[in-house]
């Protein structure tokens, strides 16, 4: 299955609300004044570094978000281009007053928003070099442009945390630049080497994955307790993150990764349920050609005019009965494979019926069911032998049909061998109607006997040859 691009701008909104909503909280908790302590000024410096943060967010918001997907549509684009001028307008005189009256920059000109504003420019152009060079047609499908346009996102969200610096400090950038690699690393880790093993039922080399982690993990915070001479590096940065780890972080990212296999499994249920229906409507669009039945009772009428009652009352009451399977037994999951071979004859009596005076014609019918007990899905050996009446028959060259069914083992085996005439001619309809019934047939036999059935269908310029095997399901 080819991979699909991921929906970007979601994405980029939620690591750049992220990234905000970290740099919110350093300045939040570390910058908060006491307001019975501290000067006005100080008070006013707070505030300016909160406002200047949420109209750099804003003016993001409004542009990411609503103003560049209405550019893409807008006939009048002047207009889209003087709403982002205005919006970057009001951000720069925030960002200008407020980070100069609160001394935050020691210029009126705010070189940080420059450097905000050229680094969004940069980020828009590379992705759009990205999807010119890693998208379809180029590439086969969407995987190496999904991993490069989430790193460009990660790496621009660090570098505008890095900017922001004078308005926060480091800590939003170290933040995105170390922890989050480094969760990102260790999830990674319990998922392919700890819960994946584990996943496969390889409970030992998911332990031997783990606690070498923690073993190397003690063995850095050991090396670095031992080279600056303090002790409670080890005590509590080692055996603090390891007992993290083992205690918090692995236990609720497998119970993520649970999750999410829960969720492919769901998929993949409702996946082969979809494809189920659509077979099963296929499978009713595929079914016996009602052509065929009024080709059978004019056949019947005209039987009766030159031929005895008898004889048509036969192929009436064979008429009836494959009627009567069509419109009620055909909709059950499964039936008795002898009311499938009992159809099968009903409809070669008829074909015989309409064929049989045809001199140009061999056919070769050979039914064995003295093993066929059990019960079959309905409808799965008549479209082959369908097509070898509709396809296989010529009204002025030499043509033939030899069939064989019989059960062995458990198993019900179809040879079917039909003449091939290139020169019939065949509207689209009819072909189409085949390739329907024939490929519909494909499909319900890898839904309904995955590993337990065969079908090899070969053709020349001579034969169309089809071997069928299905295994018998007891009652």
């Amino acid at each position: 299955m080819k991979s699909k691009s991921l929906d970007f701008r979601q994405i980029e909104w939620w690591i750049v609300t992220s990234a905000t909503l970290t740099a919110f909280l350093f300045i939040l908790f570390g910058y908060r004044p006491q307001f019975y302590n501290d000067s006005s000024f100080e008070i006013f410096t707070y505030a300016s570094r909160l406002l200047i943060l949420a109209s750099l967010y804003t003016v993001f918001h409004l542009i990411h978000q609503v103003y560049l997907p209405q550019f893409s549509e807008a006939v009048k684009k002047w207009k889209i281009i003087l709403k982002i001028l205005l919006a970057g307008a009001v951000a720069f005189f925030i960002s200008a007053l407020f980070g100069y009256q609160s001394e935050l920059i020691k210029t009126p000109f705010p070189t940080f928003f420059l450097g905000v504003l050229v680094l969004f420019v940069c980020y828009q152009i590379a992705a759009h070099l990205l999807e010119q060079a890693l998208t379809p047609p180029r590439l086969r499908d969407f995987q190496l442009y999904n991993i490069f346009r989430l790193i460009l996102g990660y790496l621009f969200t660090f570098f505008f945390l890095i900017l922001l610096e004078p308005i926060t400090n480091n800590g939003p950038a170290i933040v995105f630049g170390m922890f989050i690699p480094v969760i990102l690393i260790a999830s990674l880790f319990n998922f392919y080497l700890v819960y994946g093993k584990k996943k496969q039922g390889k409970i030992k080399q998911s332990r031997w994955y783990n606690w070498s982690l923690m073993a190397i993990l003690l063995l850095i915070f050991l090396i670095i307790s031992a080279e600056s001479n303090q002790e409670e590096i080890f005590f509590v940065g080692g055996l603090g993150t390891v007992t993290f780890i083992q205690l918090i972080f692995f236990p609720l990212t497998s119970l993520i990764f649970k999750k999410y296999d829960s969720f492919l499994g769901q998929i993949s249920s409702l996946s082969t349920q979809v494809d189920q229906g659509n077979a099963s409507f296929d499978f009713l669009r595929s079914q016996i050609n009602p052509h065929f039945l009024f080709n059978a009772l004019n056949t019947l009428y005209a039987s009766a005019l030159i031929e005895n009652a008898e004889k048509t009352s036969d192929g009436i009451q064979k008429l009836g009965d494959m009627m009567r399977f069509m419109l009620h037994e055909n909709q059950l999951p499964r039936i008795p494979l002898s009311r499938e071979i009992d159809y099968l004859r009903n409809y070669l009596d008829l074909q015989l019926l309409r064929f049989g005076a045809q001199t140009n014609l061999d056919l070769d019918i050979q039914i064995n069911d003295a093993q066929c007990q059990g019960e079959i899905s309905p409808m799965l050996i008549i479209p082959f032998v369908e097509n070898a009446f509709k396809h296989g028959i010529s009204a002025k060259e030499k043509s033939w049909i030899r069939l064989n069914l019989r059960c062995i083992s458990g198993s019900v085996h179809l040879d079917l061998v039909n003449s091939v005439h290139p020169e019939k001619p065949v509207n689209e309809k009819s072909r189409e109607e085949s390739g329907i019934g024939l490929e519909n047939v494909k499909k319900r036999l890898a839904l309904l006997y995955p590993d337990q059935h065969q079908l090899s269908i070969i053709s020349n310029d001579t034969d169309f040859f089809v071997h069928l095997s299905v295994q018998i399901q007891n009652p």
